[in-house]
């Protein structure tokens, strides 16, 4: 039974902040109560392989819906292949003042500048331990706001370091455009630096843990073909695992003349749609199957994930279509695919 479209009209009266934590909570009360066996479609599973974990299916829910994981079993019962959850950082913090949340419903897009609120990474360590759920888990990692961009390195070692055992696989979030400089870990010596340090980490951590922790890296779609292929070549010589495309956008030209085309931010949903499914286009002639590739951006239907799939991507995550389509958007793209 798909209920949302009753619930969505009352949702959307509601300011995108509220109405986003609100529709979080009664997820988790259908959850805790039963109810979502019952309201959910059942869960559809189409096993693969990939970074040497096994995914229930290839669609699984992008973080920034559950920085700190307060929802995993709830959002688990949606029927994901993965949920990634973050982004965390070292210490709490608040993010950005507010409002920093903005729906844009005649674009099916999101624009957000939330600044990674969330409350630190031992207290998501706390929620993933108090979790029931076994599937692919990812956790993303970012830096806090007022950590030098120099000193950036040291907040995603703290947080390897503490996530690495619980994690699936750890996403290094550095295309993020609400974290002042953070983008520039993107360019150059920067991420060459970065990516390094990561890399030496994450063997240290194998050994201590007799466990290997894929990493992945999330990079933004405002990327020319150059940047992509200086990126594509730093990944496979570092021998990183995985690569996210795409974050959310700076680029306002597909919402021109609304009333929010002004506001700060990362865009998501449809209007990044078209330049994520080219950066994934451009990865997959880059990186020739050599490491895993994560794509989204704008996936609101079976059609956009098999684009998605068709431009070389293994897996794809959604977050915008949920808010726009509902919580059977998982089922829906399952049965086309």
């Amino acid at each position: 039974m798909n209920y949302y479209p009753l619930v969505k009209p009352l949702l959307f009266q509601l300011d995108a902040e509220t109405s986003h934590y609100l529709t979080l909570k009664l997820l988790n009360i259908a959850h805790q109560c039963g109810l979502d066996r019952v309201l959910n479609p059942p869960i559809m599973t189409k096993p693969l392989m990939v970074m040497g974990l096994e995914f229930a299916n290839p669609v699984g829910l992008a973080a920034g819906l559950d920085k700190n994981g307060d929802y995993i079993d709830s959002l688990a019962g949606l029927g994901f292949g993965s949920i990634e959850i973050g982004t965390v950082t070292p210490r709490p913090q608040a993010g950005n003042p507010k409002p920093r949340l903005f729906r844009l419903p005649s674009h099916n897009a999101i624009i957000n500048r939330m600044g990674f609120n969330n409350q630190g990474v031992d207290y998501l360590l706390q929620q993933v331990t108090a979790s029931q759920y076994k599937g692919v888990l990812g956790i993303n990692i970012g830096k806090n706001f007022d950590t030098p961009i120099e000193q950036a390195t040291e907040d995603y070692l703290i947080c390897l370091r503490k996530a690495y055992q619980a994690a699936s696989y750890i996403t290094i979030n550095i295309s993020s455009p609400n974290t002042k400089n953070l983008r520039q870990l993107q360019q150059g010596d920067e991420i060459k630096k970065l990516l390094s340090a990561l890399k030496e980490e994450q063997q240290t951590l194998q050994q201590q843990h007799n466990k290997y922790t894929p990493l992945v890296v999330k990079i933004a779609p405002d990327l020319n073909d150059d940047e992509i292929q200086h990126i594509a070549s730093l990944l496979m010589e570092f021998s990183i695992d995985g690569v996210i495309a795409t974050n959310t956008t700076i680029d306002r030209s597909a919402i021109q003349g609304h009333v929010f085309a002004d506001e700060a931010g990362g865009l998501s949903g449809t209007p990044v749609k078209q330049q994520a499914t080219y950066v994934v286009s451009r990865l997959a002639d880059e990186l020739q199957g050599k490491l895993a590739i994560i794509a989204a951006g704008g996936i609101m239907n079976t059609a956009d994930a098999q684009e998605k799939l068709a431009a070389g991507a293994d897996l794809v995550q959604i977050y915008s279509g949920l808010i726009f389509k509902g919580p059977n958007l998982v089922h829906e793209i399952m049965q086309g695919l």
